[in-house]
C-alpha cells in the first residue's frame, strides 16, 4: 500500500469506529432492568442512542412476557421500558 494513503485511512478508522463509554457495568445494567421487570435475561447491548451510550436489556417474565428496558449508562437511569 502507498505511504500517502495510510494516514487518512488511519483517522478514517478512527472516526468510524467511536467507542461507546460507560460508567455503569452490565451487571449493574442488568441490576437495574431486573428491579423493574424481574425475569431471565436475554440479551444486553450497549449502544449509542443520540449520541449517549445506553444499555438495552431484553428481559423474559415468568409468564412469558419480553421486556425491553433502556438505562442511561451513564447515570444508571431508566431511559424507557416496555
Amino acid at each position: 500500500m502507498k505511504k500517502f494513503l495510510l494516514p487518512p485511512l488511519l483517522a478514517l478508522l478512527l472516526l468510524m469506529s467511536a467507542v461507546v463509554h460507560a460508567d455503569i457495568g452490565k451487571k449493574q445494567a442488568v441490576s437495574i432492568a431486573q428491579s423493574v421487570y424481574p425475569g431471565r435475561v436475554l440479551a444486553v447491548k450497549l449502544v449509542s442512542k443520540n449520541d449517549a451510550p445506553v444499555y438495552r436489556v431484553k428481559t423474559l417474565s415468568a409468564g412469558g412476557d419480553v421486556h425491553i428496558i433502556v438505562i442511561d449508562a451513564q447515570s444508571g437511569n431508566v431511559i424507557s421500558k416496555q
